[in-house]
């Protein structure tokens, strides 16, 4: 019997897209955002299950189902009639933390299959970045067609970049910058990530600065157009209207918000001229895998990450 192939999409907008496309064999889709809150590097373990539930009803008021989330990775257990597993997954950080992590958990559960990566981003004739899911029909196949083989040491580069993202040093992400692999998007996305932290002078990060940027030089009229032009401008983190919409509401002590519009209070300038450090006042106590946001700062002339000086060791 000819064996098929395994899916693993990035979410259900992908998986009910190829399902209505026509493409065969079965469907793990994965449900998670691991690029925000505190993980755990064994996947199956219950200190993960145990710590991506407390931080989405805490963060989020959300249930996250995770009986739903078992099963869909049970399917990994009944390999059989699988002759080779697609990772269907973008150019975002969104995407590529949680990519790493379902290629540990191949490994973690010994799964010797090829693996092979569909991955959108820039498309041909189109000024900004495409996800799956936006990509026609034709687009989607030819990605398909064109699909890449991940070899020994993309899997390899994969697992490594979980340990780490896991650990508590994430400055150690700086040198896989510029080293090669068949993750087109990697180094974009390991750069996000570390401006994820505080910059050093400013206090911001570099979506926060981004929103406050853009509350500066356009007319924004309400909380809700706001999310639409953060959505919109955020580059290569990929990041929900859910996540987003918290970030702003975070921002609240930089801007004045009217029946009308919303408009940068005088904070709100003073941190767009790097006047003050507004990170302990922010006080965003997000965790990032295993390390807390406030532990490290983003030096901007050295580009790279320092410990925070009160939390250094």
């Amino acid at each position: 019997m000819k064996k098929s192939q395994l899916h693993i999409t990035n979410g259900s907008n992908l998986t009910n897209y190829l399902n209505d496309s026509g493409y065969k064999g079965n469907i793990i889709t994965w449900h998670e955002m691991l690029c925000e809150g505190p993980t755990h590097v064994n996947i199956l373990s219950d200190e993960f299950f145990k710590a991506r539930t407390n931080f989405f009803s805490e963060t989020y008021n959300v249930y996250l189902d995770v009986n739903a989330f078992k099963t869909e990775i049970k399917k990994l257990d009944y390999l059989d009639a699988f002759s080779e597993i697609i990772l269907w997954f973008e150019y975002d950080l969104f995407c590529h933390i949680n990519l790493i992590a379902v290629i540990s958990l191949i490994k973690q559960k010994h799964i010797n299959l090829p693996l092979y990566l569909v991955c959108s981003g820039f498309i041909e004739g189109s000024k900004s970045l495409k996800g799956l899911s936006e990509l026609s029909s034709k687009q989607l196949t030819n990605h398909y067609l064109n699909r890449v083989r991940l070899n020994e040491d993309d899997i390899e580069l994969a697992e490594t970049l979980w340990q780490i993202y896991n650990g508590k040093d994430h400055s150690l992400f700086k040198p896989f910058i510029v080293k090669s692999s068949s993750f087109d998007y990697l180094s974009n996305c390991l750069k996000a990530h570390l401006k994820r932290f505080p910059d050093s002078k400013s206090g911001l990060s570099s979506l926060e600065k981004n929103i406050l940027e853009i509350i500066d030089k356009n007319t924004v009229k309400s909380k809700h157009h706001l999310l639409g032009y953060a959505l919109n401008y955020q580059g290569y983190y990929g990041f929900s209207d859910m996540q987003l919409g918290r970030i702003i509401d975070q921002l609240s002590i930089f801007y004045i918000e009217d029946k009308n519009s919303i408009k940068l209070n005088r904070k709100g300038y003073e941190a767009l001229l790097e006047q003050h450090n507004f990170s302990a006042e922010i006080n965003d106590k997000t965790i990032f895998g295993g390390v807390k946001k406030l532990d490290f700062q983003f030096n901007t002339k050295e580009n790279k990450l320092v410990k925070t000086i009160i939390n250094a060791h």
